[in-house]
């Protein structure tokens, strides 16, 4: 079949778990015999093809209200005109008004919701009103919609009385050497770690404000950076004033670096609250992270309820003292196994392909029924 894939900043994959998403699927679906087709919003891309995916660059207004929905809108035109797939894989919420266009052309669509964006900071105000309104779009005009875990479709079948499609992200498990750390003057096993964009919906602050009032001696490595929300960074930075413990990298997009800090941190400390299936944490378990998780319903769902949990800044604390004293050695290790083998158990790509090839054979056998969803 002919699938495109639309609403992503596309391959190859250099920001973002949707974009991994689109690289490791898309080429999985190539390799079983379709022809994939990627709108891409890479600036300066010129390439047309990447492992065998086919790709579309196509322009956008560079703007953080306009960015996506204009180059979804273009990708839309284009698909419709000139593409002609036989499924489309729209992803993210926001680009929900693409749905009755795509409907109207007769071409099947699943939308793929992300997480609860409308609770992020940066769409407050307007921005998260019309991600109430993308989100209800999504539910009500999409012939099939995607939660990435299932706490999101339980949000969904709660709040709209409408079921997804539940289809996680996947990882690799990998054991990777320490052989790049020097890099950045670090040792295996010898700090802890967060990587993660710096936005209040993350709890970066919380986390830095927790290790700054721990004993812990090691480092604390902040990989990360905000392109929206420098206030935000100015108060983690500022949380973070005077204390030589405290180290920044800035945006670290070097994998193979990546892999190497996630799987030699004492702890990955995982703020984030507001998404389903976090890409970086798949990442870091399948790496053999011990992992520090924010206390959410997604957090508990991905790790199966086996990391440290906290909910404020104290509580943090807390492990972090536990940890400088040497009482949760054994739990760590134990975490650090439990992490890959829920990564092997239920997040590998092959079996995420596997049920997005059976939904856009659904899809398109809808089409030849001429049972779209009204």
């Amino acid at each position: 079949m002919r699938v495109a894939i639309l609403g992503t900043r596309g391959v190859p994959a250099s920001y973002g778990g949707f974009e991994t998403a689109v690289e490791e699927i898309g080429r999985r679906l190539v390799k079983r015999g379709h022809e994939v087709t990627v709108y891409c919003r890479n600036p300066g891309q010129h390439r047309t093809e990447y492992l065998g995916m086919h790709l579309v660059n196509v322009p956008a207004i560079r703007h953080r209200y306009t960015e996506t929905l204009s180059h979804t809108a273009l990708s839309t035109v284009h698909a419709v005109v000139r593409d002609r797939p036989d499924v489309v894989l729209l992803l993210n919420a926001g680009n929900a008004p693409m749905l009755k266009p795509l409907k109207l052309a007769g071409i099947p669509t699943a939308i793929h919701l992300d997480g609860l964006e409308s609770k992020r900071e940066k769409w407050r105000g307007a921005g998260a009103r019309y991600y109430r309104w993308a989100e209800d779009a999504s539910v009500r005009w999409g012939q099939e919609v995607i939660a990435d875990a299932q706490a999101i479709a339980d949000h969904v079948r709660r709040d709209h009385g409408r079921d997804c499609v539940v289809i996680a992200y996947g990882a690799p498990v990998i054991d990777p050497p320490a052989t790049r750390l020097h890099e950045l003057d670090l040792a295996a096993g010898g700090y802890h770690l967060v990587v993660a964009r710096f936005e209040p919906e993350n709890h970066v602050l919380e986390a830095v404000h927790a290790y700054r009032a721990s004993t812990e001696s090691r480092p604390l490595v902040v990989v990360g950076s905000a392109p929206y929300s420098q206030w935000y960074v100015d108060a983690v930075h500022a949380a973070a004033a005077g204390d030589p413990r405290i180290r920044f990298t800035g945006g670290v997009y070097d994998q193979e670096l990546l892999d190497q800090l996630y799987g030699h941190a004492i702890t990955y400390i995982h703020g984030h609250s507001v998404g389903g299936t976090n890409p970086s944490l798949l990442r870091a378990m399948g790496a053999g992270a011990a992992v520090a998780a924010f206390d959410v319903e997604f957090n508990r769902e991905v790790t199966d309820g086996e990391a440290l949990f906290w909910a404020d800044a104290d509580q943090l604390t807390g492990s972090l003292d536990a940890v400088a004293a040497g009482a949760l050695d054994e739990r760590l290790a134990h975490l650090r196994t439990l992490s890959q083998r829920r990564v092997l158990d239920h997040y590998q790509w092959d079996h995420v392909a596997d049920q997005y090839e059976a939904l856009i054979e659904r899809l398109a056998s809808s089409r030849r029924r001429g049972g779209a969803r009204a």
